[in-house]
C-alpha cells in the first residue's frame, strides 16, 4: 500500500482509450501525423540516447513547431511510451497456431527479445518505467506465455520460467548494447574497445590478479572475437536455462 504523500503509478498513454489521434479544434500541422512522429523518435533515441532527446530536438527534426507535436501527445512521456511499444512491434514472434517444437520457439523469443535490446540501448531502461502494456509489448507478452505454457510446466511455475528466461535476456542484452555504444563513442571498433580495456585492466595491480585467473575460463570460452564470445556465452546460457525447465517438468 503507498504511503501518504506518495504517488501511484506513472499514468500511462495506453489507459483511458489508449492515445489520441489528434485534438479537437485547431488546425491540424500540415503533413504530421502520430506514426511518423513516433518513428522520427525511435530513430532520435537511437542516435542520440534518451539523454540527449528533448520535444525540441524532435520538432527540429520534423521541421515544425514544439507546439505542433503536442497537437498530438499531451507529454513527453507519452511519446516515449509511444516509441517504446513501437520498437516492441520490430519483434518476430511464433506463429501461435504453429505446433513447433516449445525450445526452438522460446530460443527465436529469446534471440529477438536480446536483439532488440542490442539495438535500441535507450529501450531496457524505458521498459523499466513505464508500465509497458502497448499492443505490441502485449503481444509479445502474450506469446512468450503460449511458448512456456506449452513447456510442461505446472500453472503455479510458468511466470517463474518466464523471469528466469527473459530476465536474463533483459540483463544480457541490457550490457551487450550499452558496451557497443561505450565503444562507439570512443570511435573504435567493438574488438578494438575490448582489446584496450583488457590490456589497461591487465596492467593495473589492482585487476591484473583477478584477470590472470580468468585466463583459462576465457580461453576455454573461444572466439575470435567480440560478438563471437558474446553469441556462444548467450547460447551457453540459453540452453542452461532450456535444460533446466527440462529438468523441472522431468521432477514433476
Amino acid at each position: 500500500m503507498a504511503k501518504a504523500g506518495q504517488q501511484g503509478p506513472r499514468p500511462s498513454v495506453w489507459l483511458g482509450g489508449g492515445p489520441r489521434r489528434g485534438r479537437r479544434g485547431g488546425g491540424q500541422p500540415s503533413g504530421l501525423d502520430r506514426e511518423r512522429i513516433t518513428e522520427v523518435t525511435v530513430r532520435l533515441l537511437d542516435t542520440e540516447g534518451l539523454a540527449g532527446f528533448s520535444m525540441r530536438r524532435l520538432a527540429a527534426e520534423l521541421n515544425v513547431t514544439a507546439m505542433s507535436v503536442y497537437w498530438y501527445v499531451d507529454t513527453k512521456d507519452e511519446l516515449l511510451e509511444l516509441a517504446l511499444d513501437a520498437a516492441f512491434g520490430e519483434l518476430r514472434t511464433p506463429d501461435p497456431e504453429a505446433d513447433g517444437d516449445w525450445r526452438e520457439q522460446l530460443r527465436t523469443l529469446a534471440r529477438e527479445y536480446r536483439a532488440l535490446l542490442v539495438r535500441h540501448p535507450w529501450l531496457s531502461q524505458l521498459a523499466g518505467t513505464y508500465l509497458n502494456i502497448g499492443p505490441n509489448s502485449l503481444a509479445f507478452s502474450r506469446s512468450v506465455q503460449r511458448v512456456i505454457r506449452r513447456t510442461g510446466l505446472p500453472a503455479h511455475g510458468v511466470t517463474g520460467a518466464i523471469s528466469a528466461v527473459f530476465q536474463f535476456v533483459y540483463g544480457y542484452g541490457t550490457i551487450e548494447g550499452h558496451f557497443l555504444a561505450r565503444a562507439a563513442d570512443t570511435g573504435l571498433s567493438p574488438d578494438e574497445y575490448f582489446r584496450h580495456s583488457m590490456e589497461a585492466v591487465s596492467e593495473t595491480p589492482d585487476t591484473a590478479g583477478v584477470i590472470q585467473e580468468s585466463q583459462d575460463i576465457m580461453a576455454a570460452r573461444g572466439g575470435d572475437t567480440v560478438a563471437e564470445m558474446l553469441e556462444r556465452d548467450f547460447d551457453f546460457a540459453l540452453e542452461l536455462l532450456i535444460a533446466g525447465i527440462e529438468a523441472m517438468v522431468e521432477r514433476g
